[in-house]
């Protein structure tokens, strides 16, 4: 075999390799692609087998899931380009093809190239990213503001703006279900006795801190996820564009229980959110807040019948 048939034969054999991997990362990227898109009864929770990000429900996750997106295409050509340079390289350049190896030291162009385009990259990546950072951290005016302590091992949260039956703040502690306590459709390790509601299409700040030793305040499809640390005060802020129950945890390690923590946030309409409201002024939380989940479950039970009726 001279040269020129080793040269066809080596480009025949990239041809191949380089098919196998871009259908084996397409598909990769395909299942990843349905798994985000969801339906909407995974809106505010992960599913079983799920690859990719959570449905988002705030601009800030709808930026993450861009991005992420965007990073997914990136990373996989250059995996598939490595991959396949690599499997060449071993294979056109073994010892039994060149039995006297090659003296080359350097290759100008070439240390040039593979330093100048990882730079490109990187800076194709940063500016999406910088630009989503800063809209992270970048707290517009709030119409509701709560905060939120982390402990060992629940979440304790206040309205600072508004007062409960007793004329204080509202404040209550919100702790994960036993199995016992699970009505059906709750899921396991992450529906709580007492939720957080928020009102739908309203900047929401969160003030964050913790109580003992370091937490993080997560809600995946909020796009929101800060560390709850003691003697200080984190802020971020949301905007949930659907109403419905998003559910989040503690991320990070923070004791044997620190999986028992859950977070579940509660997206009423302005009306339900002011009713709520009132309700606790007047009849208190516990009250206010099983009228608003009895309410929620029966809208949403309504809605799945008129779904089966247009069918």
């Amino acid at each position: 075999m001279d040269q020129k048939e080793e040269i066809q034969e080596g480009r025949g054999v990239m041809r191949v390799l380089l098919t196998g991997l871009t259908a084996s990362f397409t598909y990769i990227l395909f299942a990843t692609g349905i798994a985000h898109a969801g339906d909407g009864s995974a809106l505010g929770h992960p599913e079983p087998w799920q690859l990719g990000l959570q449905q988002a429900a705030s601009p800030s996750a709808e930026g993450i899931a861009i991005f992420h997106n965007l990073l997914m295409w990136i990373i996989t050509i250059i995996t598939v380009f490595v991959a396949g340079l690599l499997v060449y390289v071993m294979w056109r350049f073994s010892e039994k093809k060149n039995p006297i190896p090659s003296k080359t030291t350097h290759n100008t162009m070439l240390e040039v190239a593979w330093t100048v385009i990882p730079i490109l990259i990187l800076v194709v990546i940063a500016v999406p990213s910088f630009r989503l950072l800063y809209l992270q951290r970048d707290i517009p005016d709030a119409a509701l503001t709560i905060k939120t302590t982390g402990n060992q091992w629940y979440w304790s949260y206040e309205y600072p703006e508004y007062k409960d039956a007793g004329g204080d703040a509202i404040s209550f502690d919100s702790i994960m279900k036993t199995d016992e306590e699970l009505k059906p459709g709750e899921p396991r390790l992450m529906a709580v006795d007492t939720p957080v509601i928020v009102p739908v299409n309203q900047i929401v700040k969160v003030i964050v801190t913790a109580s003992d030793v370091l937490h993080a305040w997560t809600i995946p499809s909020f796009g929101a996820k800060i560390d709850a640390v003691p003697g200080r005060l984190n802020e971020i802020w949301f905007k949930a564009d659907k109403q419905g129950v998003y559910y989040g945890q503690c991320s990070e390690l923070c004791g044997k229980d620190h999986a028992y923590m859950p977070i579940e946030v509660r997206v009423v309409s302005d009306e339900d959110f002011k009713k709520w409201l009132e309700e606790t002024k007047t009849a208190g939380l516990d009250a206010a807040t099983k009228n608003v989940v009895a309410k929620m479950n029966a809208d949403k039970a309504a809605a799945k019948v008129a779904n089966l009726n247009r069918q």
